[in-house]
C-alpha cells in the first residue's frame, strides 16, 4: 500500500508515519531525508542534487522524482510506502503518478491531519525539552513533576527551538495551505482523500487512520 501522508507542521505527521512503519512494515519517504541521503552516497542523482544546492539553487522536480525513483527501486515491489513532504504542486503529483505507474504501483489513499491552528499553535509554541536528556515537555500538557527539575535525569538546563514561535509557526501553516491546495482536489476527483482528526491523543490519531486505511 502507498500512502500520501499530509498535514502542517507539528500535526503529527512523523509520529504517525512511525507507527505505520512499525505496525505495518511501511517506508517512510521523506525527500528531505532522501536528498541528504543521496548525496552522501554520492549517487548520480545525489551529485546533481549536491551541485544544485551548492550552488545555492532549489532542486528541480526531475531531481527530486529521479531520487524517489531510486529509493523505489531499492524497496522493491512488495515495500509499502508513505510519502511525506512530497508532493507539494500539481506538477509534482503528476510526476508521482509517473514513478509509481511505471514500477506498477498506484496511491491507494491519501490522508490529511485536519487540525485546528490555533491550537496547533498552542500545542508547538509549549514545547520545551531538556538539555541534558532530551526528555519533552510543554508548558500546559506535560509540565515538570518540580517546578524547573527534569523528571528524568533532575537537571534544570531546559531548551526551546528558535522556530517554535507564533509568528514562524502561522507563516509555515500558510505555507502548507497554499503547497496543498492544488493537489487535493486531484486526488479528492479519484476518491482516496480520508480526512482524519489530527487533535486527538497519538493512540487515538493512529485508529482513526488505521480505520481510514482499512488496515486494522
Amino acid at each position: 500500500m502507498d500512502i500520501i501522508l499530509l498535514g502542517p507542521p507539528g500535526a503529527g505527521k512523523g509520529t504517525q508515519a512511525g507507527r505505520l512503519e512499525d505496525e505495518h512494515g511501511m517506508v517512510q519517504l521523506s525527500t528531505g531525508d532522501m536528498l541528504r541521503a543521496a548525496v552522501k552516497a554520492g549517487t548520480e542523482v545525489g551529485l546533481k542534487a549536491k551541485a544544485l544546492m551548492d550552488a545555492g539553487e532549489l532542486v528541480p522536480d526531475e531531481v527530486v522524482s529521479g531520487i524517489i525513483g531510486d529509493r523505489l527501486d531499492e524497496l522493491g515491489p512488495d515495500k509499502g510506502v508513505i510519502f511525506d513532504g512530497y508532493p507539494r504542486t500539481a506538477a509534482q503529483a503528476a510526476s508521482l503518478d509517473e514513478i509509481l505507474s511505471s514500477r506498477g504501483r498506484k496511491l491507494d489513499h491519501v490522508i490529511e491531519l485536519v487540525v485546528d491552528e490555533d491550537a496547533l499553535v498552542e500545542r508547538i509554541t509549549g514545547r520545551f525539552t531538556c538539555g541534558n536528556c532530551g526528555e519533552g515537555y510543554h508548558d500546559i500538557y506535560k509540565q515538570t513533576a518540580k517546578d524547573g527539575i527534569c523528571d528524568i535525569c533532575g537537571l534544570s538546563d531546559f531548551k526551546r527551538r528558535p522556530d517554535d514561535n507564533e509568528e514562524t509557526v502561522r507563516t509555515r501553516m500558510q505555507e502548507y495551505r497554499g503547497k496543498t491546495a492544488p493537489i487535493l482536489p486531484i486526488y479528492d476527483e479519484r476518491g482516496i482523500v480520508r480526512k482524519v482528526d489530527g487533535m486527538g491523543s497519538m493512540s487515538e490519531v493512529n485508529d482513526a487512520i488505521e480505520a481510514a486505511l482499512k488496515l486494522s
